[in-house]
């Protein structure tokens, strides 16, 4: 009797424990990442690098004083065009000063004045001051600086890596910062590097219908390779490793799901990269945005596409 009932209630515990509800495991939906596509396009594509160029005057005549004594004169203005050989400053020395005064006693007719007249040694503005008229000088103190506007340049700042690019060039096209553009031609190079950019200058010439101020800054862009006709995509829809040694699209397999697929770059653009390999057709689909960080085969959904309003 005992073993009938023990039997009987083990029973009825099994039949209790059934009788509950089991866990059901939900299934969760699949992700699928918003992303907006593109196509390859076929156009001209050309390499440039933008390099800066200063306007600058090469030539700068420094007038000095001839003798030790008082400006008496000074026909000097800053910005005033002078000509080689005119008169900018008058000096007189004390010893001449007390030596005139003697002889003008013993011979009023001999008229002696003892002032020096120091005249400019080149053509062009005077650009800088240093003496004016009253002012005690000595023989060498500079006086004054002229400019010389025949010698207007632009110097591009050239890094030597760049210079295969540029140096077998005739001329330079050079744009204002207000839009102008200006055809600079190449007449030479400095000797001397920047010890701190490593930058070459190279000496462009212009001719401009009106007066550029120095330390103006332009920019040139100098081209590094082109193409008639190549493929490309935005620059957003090639992706990198960090070492920038491997890169890749993600390509729609379908319309729902996107794979890697690895690239050999060419010419690079400010927006668009050359893709030399492998050969898209104009009907793939790569991922133009939303394509960041997602897996070799990954569940996308296009919400944008971008071949589309191309055409």
């Amino acid at each position: 009797m005992n073993k009938i009932f023990a039997c009987l209630l083990v029973s009825i515990i099994l039949v209790s424990c059934k009788g509950k509800d089991e866990p059901v495991a939900e299934e969760l939906p699949e992700v699928s990442t918003p992303v907006t596509v593109t196509t390859v396009s076929n156009e001209p594509m050309e390499e440039s690098v933008v390099l800066n160029a200063t306007s600058a005057f090469l030539q700068k005549w420094t007038v000095r004083a001839n003798a030790t004594g008082y400006l008496k004169t000074a026909n000097v203005q800053l910005n005033k065009m002078v000509s080689r050989g005119q008169t900018l400053y008058t000096v007189k020395t004390k010893e001449a000063e007390s030596i005139g005064n003697t002889i003008n006693i013993l011979d009023s007719s001999f008229r002696f004045t003892g002032v020096n007249a120091i005249r400019a040694n080149g053509s062009g503005f005077i650009s800088q001051i240093d003496k004016q008229a009253g002012d005690y000088v000595q023989d060498g103190d500079q006086l004054a600086v002229i400019t010389d506007t025949r010698s207007f340049v632009f110097l591009l700042n050239m890094p030597y890596e760049l210079r295969p690019y540029i140096i077998n060039k005739k001329s330079l096209e050079l744009l204002l910062p207000d839009g102008e553009k200006l055809t600079g031609i190449i007449s030479g190079t400095q000797p001397t590097m920047d010890p701190g950019s490593q930058t070459q200058s190279i000496i462009l010439k212009v001719n401009s219908s009106h007066a550029i101020p120095e330390n103006l800054i332009a920019t040139v862009k100098v081209a590094k390779s082109s193409k008639t006709s190549g493929y490309s995509l935005p620059k957003s829809a090639v992706l990198a490793d960090e070492t920038q040694t491997e890169f890749w699209v993600m390509k729609m397999l379908n319309d729902s799901i996107a794979v890697k697929t690895p690239v050999k770059k060419g010419i690079e653009t400010n927006d668009r990269i050359e893709i030399l390999s492998p050969v898209f057709s104009a009907t793939d689909k790569i991922l133009v945005s939303g394509n960041f960080g997602l897996s070799d085969t990954a569940k996308v959904k296009i919400i944008s596409d971008e071949s589309s309003i191309k055409k």
